[in-house]
């Protein structure tokens, strides 16, 4: 048998006379399966969240938006050659207007959106599913789930809007007032949408904007693969409208996930540097434990070579044994959040009542080496120390 690996199944055993260095290479592989577990439900949570409020915003927001630019317009010649150039993207134009909502003494500000609802059901799959009870007609409207619950709303009651457009009106300047018809309701999953968010038909909207039938204040464009997309839009638009990704109008959201990310990591990976230091600790106290044996062994031909590789052969084993055991802990606990509805979420504050967890390939991998380099600076230093004995003065004292 090697002479190194029968060092280490030594070294691995319960030592009755010393029993505290065994407790603490136990408490260092406890500690790096505790950290690699937390680490791994820690990464695949927020990249659960992240990609479920990519879901969200992605349709609220629209993968793609075009505007125009300064006082211009979208019209409906612009609308109709994007559909000839682009067969495979849906355009949906709309015209919108800043709104209070008021119902009784209750009030909420938002958006009012009036669309095409055949064009806007392909571009938004949230309205597409609102549109299932009924399609708003003239002066009728559609209204999110937490408007409707909030105001307690039925159908066919009456929500007056209170537009930020202003008209003369005797001595003053008035803002125009129109109530609408609530027919239909769509649900989001986010109450800021829902409560924010209000949809109808856009000659009635154009109507009483006083905006012609064939201008637009923009248009939605749904597409499967928009950051390529929006290339070939930009391509062939004039200069007289802007285009805009909705990844562009989160950008601080998501930097801000990103950092909230990145920061988990590094304050989760401190818990597996303390537990390290168990693995130093551990090593040092059978280097200084077996002094007299070292010193033996190197006398009898072993090579300090030999002796460092055990040492560091026997920490990486803990270290090893400690992520192998928390990276299946973690698994199983995804499995556990993930099948046992044992956490729920507030709806209105979540985009989902249950955890969303996704752990990505990168994010794993990333856990795995720093876990294991940590372990291998670990294990070094004590390796070095037990190469280090010096055999004369061991062995003529002990």
């Amino acid at each position: 048998m090697n002479i190194v690996s029968y060092l280490v199944k030594r070294f691995l055993r319960f030592d009755k006379e010393q029993p505290f260095i065994f407790l603490s290479a136990l408490l260092a592989f406890s500690g790096i399966a505790l950290g690699v577990m937390v680490l791994i439900i820690a990464m695949a949570l927020m990249n659960g969240f992240d990609n479920e409020f990519k879901k969200k915003l992605t349709v609220m927001n629209y993968p793609i938006t075009i505007q125009p630019k300064f006082y211009a317009t979208c019209d409906t010649e612009l609308v109709n050659t994007l559909r000839t150039q682009f067969p495979d993207l849906s355009f949906s134009p709309y015209v919108t207007s800043a709104v209070l909502s008021r119902s009784g003494d209750q009030m909420e500000g938002g958006y009012l959106f009036g669309v095409d609802f055949v064009q806007e059901a392909k571009v938004n799959r949230i309205v597409a599913e609102g549109l299932k009870t009924r399609v708003p007609s003239k002066f009728e409207v559609m209204v999110g789930k937490s408007l409707k619950e909030e105001f307690q709303l039925s159908s066919g009651d009456k929500l007056t809007y209170i537009f930020t457009q202003m008209e003369p009106g005797g001595m003053a300047l008035t803002p125009k007032i129109k109530r609408f018809g609530v027919v239909s309701t769509f649900n989001s999953g986010l109450s800021a949408y829902d409560k924010g968010f209000s949809y109808t038909s856009i000659d009635s909207l154009q109507r009483i904007l006083g905006i012609p039938e064939n201008l637009y204040d923009g248009i939605h464009v749904h597409s499967p693969n928009p950051e390529v997309d929006i290339k070939r839009l930009a391509a062939v638009l004039p200069d007289t409208v802007s285009v805009r990704g909705w990844w562009e109008d989160n950008g601080n959201f998501f930097a801000a996930l990103k950092m909230e990310k990145m920061s988990l990591f590094i304050v989760l990976m401190l818990i597996i540097l303390i537990a390290a230091i168990n693995i130093i600790s551990s090593l040092l106290m059978t280097v200084m434990n077996r002094r007299s044996e070292i010193a033996l062994l190197i006398s009898l031909g072993a090579s300090k070579q030999e002796v460092k590789k055990t040492f560091l052969i026997l920490g990486v084993v803990i270290g090893v044994l400690g992520i192998a055991t928390g990276a299946v802990l973690g698994f199983f606990g995804m499995w556990i959040l993930g099948t046992f509805d044992i956490i729920s979420l507030p709806k209105d504050v979540y985009p989902t009542s249950t955890l969303p967890l996704d752990l990505s390939v990168v994010d794993f991998f990333s856990i795995i080496i720093g876990a294991f380099v940590i372990v291998l600076l670990s294990a070094w230093y004590p390796a070095k120390k037990a190469s280090e004995v010096d055999v004369l003065t061991v062995l003529r004292n002990e």
